[in-house]
């Protein structure tokens, strides 16, 4: 793979570390209570998905048009990869050692809306305790956690990126 598409490919992944760290300092500012909404959720689902693919686009530019299914994949992963350790760690960061006690409001945020969502779901009494006292025992911005989700994370943008690189890929007819 040429160093351009890894260079291209590594700056849209700081781009995106930059922009999902930009919406945890403002919500973290602004209302926690926002980084528990589905809504931001999906709406970043999106963002990091099309940082993905505008990275494999480009690189794809970046090679007259042509781009075989590893290098149209390469360039999907590495933006999303450095873009979530960057993410991460800054979370790991403000979580544990700047506000340790966001964390725990976050948590309450989480159990409250866990609730009320299996509340409305009908789900049983003794299924919702079990889940809050499950809950209740987790540190979710323990590092151990953050880097469990970030590989979880890595394997479902993954999988999207398999797909990805198979629309993108266009093999140069000319090649040997």
């Amino acid at each position: 793979m040429e160093k351009s598409i890894k260079s291209s490919a590594l700056n849209y992944g700081l781009y995106l570390g930059a922009t999902l760290v930009l919406v945890t300092v403002l919500s973290y500012a602004i209302n926690l209570e926002l980084l528990t909404k589905w809504w931001l959720g999906i709406i970043l689902f999106l963002v990091i998905l099309v940082f993905g693919i505008v990275s494999t686009a480009r690189s794809k530019g970046l090679l007259k048009g042509f781009i075989s299914f590893k290098e149209a994949f390469s360039s999907y992963f590495i933006t999303i990869a450095v873009g979530f350790i960057i993410s991460t760690l800054v979370s790991i960061v403000l979580f544990n050692v700047i506000d340790p006690e966001a964390s725990e409001i976050l948590k309450e945020n989480v159990m409250e809306s866990s609730r009320q969502m299996m509340e409305n779901f009908g789900a049983p009494q003794s299924e919702i305790d079990k889940a809050m006292l499950q809950m209740e025992g987790e540190n979710q911005f323990a590092m151990g956690n953050q880097l469990k989700s970030v590989a979880f994370q890595l394997v479902f943008y993954s999988i999207i990126g398999l797909i990805v690189a198979l629309a993108m890929k266009r093999n140069d007819p000319n090649a040997a």
